[in-house]
């Protein structure tokens, strides 16, 4: 795929915006996961999912090849989440209607009540995390990147994603196995 999208950018960068649609098909379901890791919000995963396009694609002459395009779109995304987190009132807003979004997306789903309840801790955990150790979590457990790929996205070396991944985890495992929650 990643030669069909050095093709694809580069016709989007001389102007076609069927090109930048099927960028976007390939990449939205990624885009989304990750947005959605980030907030733990199935609307706010959506918005910064859409955001995340627009500046891809208002930057996409800025894109010069020397990294694949997942990567830097990637990397927007992360951008994109870590500075709609600067916002408090509008978090507290998302924790809020998280948990109400995710019981209703939940009870159409096929999963246990058991189950349900499992996803719900983690994805609380998870919002629990300082933003930078949650977007190194998500990258590397949820979305299969390498260490190398995720310091590429983040704008840090491998051993800061190294680091940020194992004070995750500890912090993780600490809080999901206290009466199975986060405090």
């Amino acid at each position: 795929m990643a030669d069909a999208d050095a093709e694809l950018v580069g016709q989007t960068q001389k102007g076609s915006p069927a090109a930048f649609e099927e960028l976007v098909r390939n990449h939205q379901r990624m885009i989304h996961s990750l947005t959605f890791r980030m907030t733990g919000s199935p609307a706010d995963a959506e918005d910064l999912a859409q955001e995340t396009f627009i500046r891809a694609y208002e930057q996409i002459g800025a894109f010069r090849g020397t990294a694949k395009f997942s990567t830097w779109l990637y990397r927007i995304a992360v951008n994109t989440c870590l500075n709609w987190k600067q916002s408090e009132a509008r978090r507290f807003q998302m924790q809020t209607n998280c948990t109400e979004e995710f019981s209703i997306q939940q009870s159409n789903g096929e999963n246990s009540a058991a189950e349900n309840g499992a996803c719900q801790q983690v994805q609380s955990a998870l919002l629990k995390l300082p933003a930078k150790q949650r977007a190194a979590i998500v990258l590397t457990v949820y979305d299969g990147l390498n260490h190398a790929e995720a310091a590429q996205v983040l704008g840090c070396s491998e051993t800061t994603v190294s680091w940020r991944v194992f004070a995750a985890r500890r912090k993780l495992k600490g809080w999901l196995s206290n009466n199975g929650g986060a405090r």
